[in-house]
């Protein structure tokens, strides 16, 4: 985004850049006019406001609308200016998020107005608009965390709170900027403004008057928008445990087969995938496509069918009880559900070198986003492991720092990176591979300077400027709140079908007349799907497929055992005609 344009006293337009500010056709706006009203405009009215909900889908028929940051403030910026044939809005208008800007009517005209809900619905009939505003909607978002738009965290760099929001906000690709305590003039200057005391950092700071002291991840939550475990929520037919690949599609395909579903996640939606700055070899992306796009399309097409997805929502307990299950969050809300898929995946394990600790989150980072690139700007920065993950953060990142350097533990990278990855990785001339070659100290005071690596055939230790280090060195699976409550693999990812049977009490199978149907586990009726499954292949494509076998599974449990998760009022559910069922499951 940018400053709107002045030259010989005419207003331009901002370009369009990246495919974030298209113009819609005029059949597309003739199509949309009978869902909607047409309202005329004022100057200097205001359309949305930044921190309130979206409420209506905005098309500019006439006039010129600006969209700015901070509107009100002493540091009112204009992000944008939109004339005829554009519409307003960023991603939070379609999952329910609060608007991260303001748009402010320049020079009046005329709009076409239609209510958020009714166009989400018209988005997913008409696969071309649909399209096009998702694509914008994205390009905005992006854009937006790029410029630093937003609430602001205000924390210091060594805090382990700070870190916290910070990650929280990374992961769900919320716009924010990070104003560092230790570092930063402008902190100062806003503590003493806010009255806020240093003890009582990290704090939120949203719309010049908003300030939340030290906050929960919920608490956060709630002030954009984001949706969290309510009353409401308290039964369902499945619920999915984990908002990954395997998560989402889950979510989206027992939605779509009609099931009250129900989608959490401790952190965020996407999983580690979430992360990936680009996934090449996803089937029908042959121009490949970024983790964060690939997520959020999936987030809207489970939005589509009704799944409700929440985040954050830590689930610690997992209890039987009757022909269902009650999943407990860590706040002592409870769902109780007829089916439970878990798709809770892995997390990155961390590197074990003394000192790093102090370093994580400040210069020594789990992902690589567009967050932590752009704190790298020109920098040498430093990539840990063999796998995908690590080649695709090292293209990622060449893409921002003056070099990268890809340490590689083994002496292949063939070993554990597909040949794709490896072609590009090799070819790319600001990445240098650095193979047999692992990291044995951290070097610097506030951040991180430099790397004491050693080549691991002869012994040999070198220092290795670095201003920033990115591990990618496989993971561990999201189960510590799932031992003793059913099987586990010795290095704890869930075990599933004849596994699961062969480590579980036979005589509960044996009532049931059955085995474990393929992914589930030693529970009848909970089942596993994606990274977190023992034997599972870690890749995006595969935790798909699973989640969408998970929910094909359910199905042939809730036939088996005939349990409904229903509330009284509304009464049984009418059987579906099986002919009618198999269609609604391609």
């Amino acid at each position: 985004m940018s400053t709107a344009q002045h030259g010989n006293g005419a207003v331009r337009e901002t370009p369009d850049r990246y495919g974030a500010f298209p113009r819609l056709t005029t059949e597309q706006l003739h199509n949309l006019t009978p869902h909607g009203e047409r309202r005329r405009t004022t100057e200097g009215e205001v359309l949305y406001r930044e921190g309130e909900p979206f409420r209506e889908f905005l098309a500019i028929l006439s006039g010129t609308v600006e969209i700015l940051q901070d509107h009100g403030d002493r540091e009112e910026r204009t992000m944008a200016l939109h004339g005829p044939g554009r519409f307003l809005g960023e991603l939070g208008m379609l999952e329910g998020q609060a608007a991260f800007d303001t748009a402010v009517v320049r020079e009046a005209g005329e709009i076409l107005a239609v209510p958020v809900e009714r166009q989400r619905t018209l988005i997913g009939r008409d696969p071309v608009l649909g399209d096009l505003i998702l694509r914008a909607c994205l390009g905005r978002r992006y854009l937006l965390i790029g410029l630093g738009a937003g609430f602001r965290i205000l924390g210091s760099c060594y805090s382990q709170d700070t870190r916290r929001l910070r990650e929280f906000a990374a992961r769900n690709r919320l716009p924010h900027r990070w104003l560092d305590l230790e570092r930063d003039k402008e902190a100062e200057a806003l503590l003493r403004r806010f009255s806020i005391r240093p003890e009582e950092t990290p704090v939120v700071l949203w719309k010049g008057d908003r300030v939340l002291r030290n906050p929960s991840n919920a608490e956060l939550a709630r002030l954009i928008g984001l949706p969290t475990p309510t009353a409401k929520d308290a039964q369902c037919d499945v619920i999915v445990v984990g908002a990954g690949p395997a998560g989402l599609a889950a979510a989206v395909y027992g939605a779509s087969d009609g099931l009250t579903t129900i989608s959490v996640d401790a952190v965020a939606t996407g999983g580690q995938a979430g992360t990936s700055s680009r996934i090449e070899n996803s089937l029908g992306f042959p121009s490949g496509i970024s983790g964060g796009e690939l997520i959020e399309r999936a987030v809207l097409q489970a939005h589509k069918f009704g799944a409700r997805l929440m985040v954050p929502a830590q689930v610690n307990k997992l209890t039987p009880q009757d022909d269902a299950y009650v999943v407990t969050f860590t706040d002592g809300s409870h769902v109780r559900a007829g089916a439970v898929v878990l798709a809770s995946g892995v997390r990155y394990r961390r590197l074990e070198v003394p000192g790093i600790e102090r370093l994580e989150g400040i210069s020594v980072y789990y992902a690589a986003t567009v967050h932590e690139a752009s704190l790298c700007e020109a920098d040498p920065v430093a990539v840990v492991g063999g796998g995908n993950s690590a080649g695709q953060a090292a293209l990622f990142l060449a893409q921002h720092a003056s070099g990268v350097h890809l340490l590689v533990r083994g002496g292949d990278l063939n070993a554990d990176m597909s040949r794709y990855l490896v072609d590009q990785v090799e070819r790319h001339p600001k990445i240098e591979v650095l193979l047999h070659t692992e990291v044995r100290g951290v070097s610097g005071k506030d951040k991180l300077e430099s790397l004491s690596v050693e080549d691991n055939t002869r012994g040999e230790r070198r220092p290795l400027r670095a201003a920033a280090l990115f591990v990618f060195i496989g993971a561990r699976p999201r189960t510590e709140w799932l031992r003793g409550a059913l099987a586990l693999d010795e290095k704890g990812f869930v075990l599933t079908g004849a596994d699961a049977r062969a480590a579980a009490d036979a005589t509960r199978w044996d009532a049931l007349g059955r085995a474990p149907l393929l992914l589930e586990t030693s529970l009848p009726g909970v089942f596993a799907a994606g990274d977190v499954r023992s034997g599972s292949v870690k890749r995006v494509a595969s935790a798909t497929g699973e989640g969408a076998m998970a929910i094909r599974l359910v199905h042939e449990h809730r036939e088996n055992a005939g349990n409904l998760v229903r509330d009284r009022a509304t009464g049984p559910e009418r059987p579906q005609p099986e002919a009618d069922r198999s269609a609604s499951r391609r």
